[in-house]
């Protein structure tokens, strides 16, 4: 599973980059894939690339979404600290049983060890 954070875009540079801040961290991004975005607006970034532009009500809808279940996760003493973001593992292939023992992807992390 792959995830995409909405940020806002609050620097353009020159040579399709741009600085984008979420939560109070900036991060420098790519924004050859959405040109049209413009400082100010709330692009949608997955692993340092901008991959869309998002209407700010869905993204402040987003964010408090986000919000919400670190909350929630910080409540709940079950919940382990996690040591990075979700690691990828190869999918089943053709008549692979799902064994249960077995990572077949992504393992549930904490909300928030997930980078822009």
């Amino acid at each position: 599973m792959c995830l995409a954070i909405p940020a806002l875009l609050v620097e353009k540079r020159p040579h399709d980059q741009a600085l984008v801040e979420l939560g109070g961290i900036r991060k420098p991004i790519s924004v050859a894939l959405v040109p049209e975005a413009n400082v100010g607006d709330y692009v949608i970034v997955h692993v340092g690339h901008a991959i869309g532009v998002l209407d700010p009500e869905e993204a402040q809808k987003t964010l408090a979404m986000f919000a919400e279940m670190q909350s929630q996760t910080a409540e709940r003493p079950d919940m382990r600290p996690s040591a990075g973001p979700p690691q990828a593992g190869s999918a089943p292939g053709p008549g692979d049983d799902r064994d249960p023992s077995r990572s077949w992807g992504s393992e549930p992390h904490e909300m928030g060890s997930v980078g822009v």
